[in-house]
């Protein structure tokens, strides 16, 4: 039975593609770990891909992840299982999410996963471009003002 979560089924040639592109990404570049890390990067922008755990229970511990990834524009998929999941990322536990941060080695995999996603994946030409980061705009700071001179005392 499919989770209220899992909103699209991932095409099958891309499961070990996936657990592939983690593991790369673990090896060469940098991923985070667990749901509270994974949401951290995909609030703060830095996520390039967001792996989800079919077999979550409860459900409610990554519910809310690809809701927040349709709104920051990150594409986003599920794996079947959390403990492969968890041995691709480097853990000796299972794990609900995974986010990559760097893909690392693995980026031309990552770029080839995203481009086979369906479209409520984020895997729209803007959802591919969420891998980079848009350019924050310089802001001007106020000029101090000239500290008054204390009043000399009686």
């Amino acid at each position: 039975m499919a989770k209220s979560y899992v909103n699209f089924q991932t095409p099958a040639g891309l499961k070990t593609k996936i657990l592939e592109a983690v593991e790369g990404a673990k090896n060469t570049g940098l991923v985070r770990k667990g749901t509270n890390e994974a949401t951290k990067a995909i609030e703060r922008g830095d996520a390039k891909l967001v792996v989800i755990a079919e077999d979550v229970d409860p459900e409610e511990i990554v519910m809310h992840l690809p809701m927040l990834c349709a709104e920051k524009r990150v594409p986003y998929v599920f794996t079947p299982e959390k403990v492969p999941l968890g041995k691709a990322a480097g853990l000796s536990v299972q794990t609900a999410a995974v986010a990559i941060v760097k893909a690392g080695t693995a980026e031309a995999l990552v770029r080839e996963i995203v481009s086979e996603l369906p479209k409520e994946a984020g895997a729209s030409a803007a959802g591919a471009a969420s891998a980079e980061k848009p350019e924050k705009k310089e802001v001007k700071k106020p000029a101090k003002l000239a500290a008054k001179p204390a009043a000399k005392k009686a």
